[in-house]
């Protein structure tokens, strides 16, 4: 699995113009699922992106994960993130899952952010979906699963 973690103020997903999800202080995660991807890949990138220390303590420094500031998760699934664009000018995507298999992952990464006590929204599986995001920082991650998993 591969997400891009933003640290966000505000952020907002909507689809035909209706928004589907929106938070104040946390993460915008977007999340593709690869060929080979399971429930083990599931819950440790749900256990590392709700521990990650991204958020200032008092002295400024990163120190604090969300559940220390009460921050949301922003779910978004975004295939293209296995886009590989090394050969040609078009991104080949062999690499994704295909979409029955990266849908019941992406929901069962959602439940897996929820049994953390976590309050997760999210946008809608394979739709077109305009994301709005106030980044805050900014601060933007790229956390992939292990290879050896």
């Amino acid at each position: 699995m591969r997400a891009v973690v933003q640290r966000v103020s505000r952020a907002a997903v909507s689809v035909d113009g209706v928004e589907t999800g929106s938070i104040d202080k946390g993460f915008c995660v977007f999340l593709a699922v690869a060929q080979g991807d399971g429930e083990r890949q599931v819950g440790w990138l749900s256990d590392k992106i709700a521990g990650l220390r991204v958020f200032e303590d008092d002295s400024g420094k990163m120190n604090l994960s969300l559940r220390d500031v009460a921050g949301e998760v922003l779910l978004v699934s975004q295939f293209t993130l296995y886009g590989d664009c090394r050969k040609g000018r078009r991104p080949s995507f062999v690499k994704s899952a295909p979409p029955d298999k990266a849908k019941g992952l992406y929901e069962a990464f959602i439940e897996a952010l929820r049994e953390k006590g976590l309050v997760v929204e999210t946008g809608v599986f394979q739709a077109h979906m305009v994301v709005d995001i106030v980044n805050d920082g900014p601060v933007t991650l790229m956390v992939d699963t292990p290879e050896d998993m």
